[in-house]
């Protein structure tokens, strides 16, 4: 894919995301409520009431108050949080590495599972093994996230306490990082006692976004390297006395992976829907935690940047895809 393909495609993004926008601003104030009266005292006079109303806008109409927001959007502001009294742009930049390096550390452990059982199984297609990975894939697909989260808070967190079930990092851990970017910056540092602390934190609530990930792409991936291997190159590969595991990792694989990407796109932005609720279980302090309390607090500001803010990364993460089996297929580069 060149670069004026990748020009266009972001280019072609904005009516989306201008789409998103005014879907979400009509929806959240078309529906019941009222965040004004939520966040003023049972003693506030009709007066303080009407002056909060119009210290954020919402004593205009819609298309008035959607002007003053997409006006604001051009120039970098979302607004100002309701409940937070801070600015949408900011809390957004310091929650979102949060998120990002947790939906990271959860994506390589689909890769890795992903490639591992999916090899083996394949290599072991008409033996035990195979049967046993597709029922491990098949149990990992049924189970949501969410509950696997519980699971995993219940077992290794409570009743063998090997991993910490909250938070980002052990607050009574005196560190100097500078950027929200806590794992990143410690691995770059070389700081390993610092970079296992984060990871325990991180395990469980990756590896809870993961293994729904992780059954619906080994499954993939291994039925499409089955497919693969029954093509004619494979054939004239093993006539020249290839063994079955070179077949598999140096022929089959690069061909299997191009469908597989492109469900795994599909599925990595579920995976960071999937955020919302495993941020929340686990107290992580990411982007997805602070939708849930946007949306208990009726917090309109807050949640337009939020959701704007998830619609961006799922279509980076959809370029991204189309980036990656475009390199797979040579066919593809110049589309």
């Amino acid at each position: 894919m060149s670069a004026g393909m990748i020009i266009k495609r972001l280019l072609l993004a904005l009516p989306t995301l201008l789409g998103v926008s005014i879907i979400v601003f009509i929806l959240l104030r078309v529906i019941p409520g009222d965040p004004i009266a939520m966040m003023t005292p049972p003693g506030a006079s009709a007066d303080d009431i009407d002056n909060l109303r119009a210290l954020y806008g919402l004593d205009k109409s819609i298309v008035e108050q959607y002007g003053i927001w997409l006006r604001g959007l051009i120039q970098g502001d979302l607004g100002t949080s309701i409940s937070l009294r801070q600015g949408v742009s900011e809390l957004i930049v310091y929650r979102l590495p949060a998120t990002i390096e947790l939906v990271l550390l959860s994506a390589a452990m689909v890769i890795v599972f992903c490639l591992v059982l999916s090899l083996t199984g394949s290599f072991f297609s008409r033996g035990w093994v195979g049967r046993t990975i597709d029922a491990i894939a098949s149990t990992a697909q049924a189970i949501p996230d969410f509950l696997w989260g519980l699971l995993f808070i219940l077992f290794l967190g409570v009743v063998i306490p090997i991993f910490p079930i909250s938070g980002r990092i052990n607050p009574r851990l005196e560190h100097d990082l500078v950027s929200q970017f806590y794992l990143f910056e410690s691995i770059a540092r070389f700081d390993l006692a610092l970079t296992q602390e984060l990871l325990r934190h991180m395990f469980l609530p990756a590896l809870a976004l993961a293994i729904p990930m992780i059954g619906i792409v080994t499954r993939m991936l291994k039925a499409s390297l089955n497919e693969v291997m029954k093509q004619d190159y494979i054939v004239m590969a093993r006539a020249r006395g290839y063994s079955r595991g070179h077949i598999l990792w140096r022929e089959a694989l690069r061909n299997a992976l191009i469908p597989t990407i492109a469900l795994g796109g599909v599925q990595l932005t579920f995976l960071l829907g999937g955020t919302v609720l495993i941020e929340r279980l686990f107290g992580y302090p990411g982007i997805g935690s602070m939708a849930i309390s946007a949306v208990i607090q009726r917090d309109l500001p807050l949640i337009q940047g939020v959701v704007l803010t998830f619609a961006i990364m799922f279509i980076l993460i959809n370029l991204l895809v189309d980036l990656c089996i475009s390199l797979l297929n040579p066919r593809l580069r110049h589309g």
